[in-house]
Parts: C-alpha cells; sequence; structure tokens
C-alpha cells in the first residue's frame, strides 16, 4: 500500500491561504539558438508535493537547473517568497533554502553514514588551530535527523555504500532537511531503483511534505507520482503540456499525458498496416 496521502480540501484551503514558496510564470531558457524550455508556470507550496513528468529531453534537467541556481532563466520570471530573483550560483538557491538532490546523491560510498551526512558542513570543537571534528555531535545529530524521518540504522558507521539505494536517497533527503532546506528538488529519486526500495523512498518523501516542505518530484513514472502527488505538471519538448491539480485528473488520465496519446493513436493507426499486427486488444 502506498504512502498515506494529505486531506485534499485541507490541501485546496492550504493553496488558498499561502503564497507560493518557489513560482515560475512563463520561464524559459534558451541556450543560443535552441529553446530549452518555454512559457512554464509553476507554484510549489509548502507541504505539497509538486510532479514534474517528462519524457527523456522533455525539459526536466533544464527546469531544475534553473530553480536550483544551476542555470539562469532566459525569459520568463522566477519567484521566490514572491520575490523575483536571479540566481548566479547553487549557493545562492541555498541560501534561500532550495536544496536539490540528484540521482548520484553526492556521497561517497566508502564513508560512514554520518560523515556523509556532514559532508563539506563537517562540526568542529577546540579553539584555532587545534580544532578538530566534533564526532560524538555528529553522530548524535545524523541519528536524530534521520529518525526525525522515520530512518532508524543501527550502525552510523557503516560505509553508506552498504545501504540499500532507496536508503542513500533517504539519508540525502533527511540531510538536505537538517540544513535548512525549505524547497526540495527530487531528481527522478526513484528511477533506478526496484518495487519495494521505490516505496521506501516514497515514504519519506511523503514524511518531508508531512514536514512542511516543498517537494518537487521529478519522475517519468506517473504511478509513482500520483501515488504522492498534490499537483502534476507534464513537460513536453520544453513546454508545459499539462498543469492539474491532484483533484482534477485521474491516473490513467496522467498516464495517457505521459505516454503521448495523440503519438500512441498515430503509432495505433500505423500498426494496424502492418500484417499480422492484432490491433484491436491495444489500449
Amino acid at each position: 500500500m502506498g504512502p498515506a496521502h494529505g486531506d485534499p480540501e485541507v490541501s485546496e484551503m492550504t493553496d488558498q491561504n499561502t503564497a507560493p514558496l518557489v513560482e515560475l510564470r512563463g520561464a524559459g531558457k534558451s541556450y543560443g539558438t535552441v529553446r530549452a524550455l518555454h512559457g512554464v508556470d509553476l507554484a510549489v507550496h509548502a507541504g505539497r508535493v509538486t510532479c514534474v513528468l517528462g519524457d527523456n529531453g522533455a525539459g526536466k534537467s533544464t527546469l531544475i537547473k534553473i530553480i536550483s541556481g544551476l542555470h539562469r532563466h532566459t525569459e520568463g520570471e522566477f519567484l521566490v517568497d514572491g520575490e523575483p530573483v536571479r540566481f548566479d550560483s547553487p549557493r545562492d538557491a541555498l541560501a534561500k533554502g532550495i536544496a536539490a538532490v540528484y540521482q548520484d546523491l553526492a556521497t561517497i560510498p566508502l564513508m560512514p553514514v554520518w560523515r556523509n551526512f556532514f559532508l563539506g558542513s563537517e562540526l568542529t570543537k577546540g579553539p584555532w588551530p587545534l580544532r578538530r571534528l566534533d564526532i560524538a555531535r555528529m553522530k548524535e545529530t545524523a541519528d536524530r535527523e534521520l529518525r526525525g524521518m522515520g530512518i532508524a540504522l543501527d550502525d552510523l558507521e557503516q560505509p553508506i555504500g552498504t545501504l540499500s539505494g532507496g536508503q542513500r536517497q533517504c539519508v540525502a533527503i533527511a540531510r538536505a532537511v537538517h540544513f535548512g532546506a525549505r524547497v526540495l528538488i527530487l531528481d527522478e529519486p526513484t528511477a533506478a531503483l526496484g518495487v519495494k526500495q521505490s516505496g521506501v523512498v516514497l515514504k519519506y518523501i511523503a514524511a518531508a511534505r508531512d514536514r512542511g516542505l516543498g517537494v518537487i518530484f521529478i519522475t517519468h513514472n506517473p504511478h509513482h507520482a500520483y501515488m504522492v502527488g498534490d499537483n502534476f505538471s507534464v513537460l513536453r519538448l520544453g513546454t508545459l503540456e499539462l498543469s492539474a491539480a491532484r483533484g482534477d485528473i485521474t491516473l490513467e488520465d496522467l498516464t495517457n499525458h505521459m505516454a503521448g496519446g495523440a503519438e500512441l493513436a498515430t503509432l495505433k493507426h500505423e500498426l494496424a498496416q502492418v500484417r499480422g499486427v492484432d490491433t484491436a486488444e491495444l489500449p
């Protein structure tokens, strides 16, 4: 059974009464003469999961890069807390509470879990020049934050590479939350995982939402998106093909948009011309 989803009526009231944490209005990005993204509207609210779906080349990566500060948008508006912004680097985005968790997770497999949790932001103690790592405090903090997300590990000394793919994703999510993320961008977190491990990650996406974060869940899997999503945006060839709230769309509709209903209808028509292919049973 999938992660419990919030009350849709409460979610709609939340949307109406609060300004988006992050908002794109007609946003786009061009690389010279190549237009990678055009006219995209997207709003991310606290305590909501916004799912962005699309096939390879749809523009998902470009969208992530704009919101996370890797690239500047070249058209439209990008607002954080209602104020227009133009980030120069991911550090600018982090300062505004926007953190991205990519598929490679930025972890070092042979290092312990607690070291990876604080990688690049290690806690120290003692006077300079005799400062040293505060290992006890880092272990205690990592354990507390992981348990706060519902992740209980018996041994924080174990190399993070020995954890399952789902567990590593969850450590990366908990790390981003600890370091002040208000908006969490998750780049295809279930793409390389099996069914059970995907369920683990979806559970922690729901946990992040329930802690009040605005979550942007990038995926090409409509079933995973529908299990935890509150709003759905489908990108196709750099433009927004669909934007709908959970109450306004069914899983079947979402899957059809994601799969490209028009293209499938054309393919079915073409297959009908091929001898030996029975299209009567095709959807």
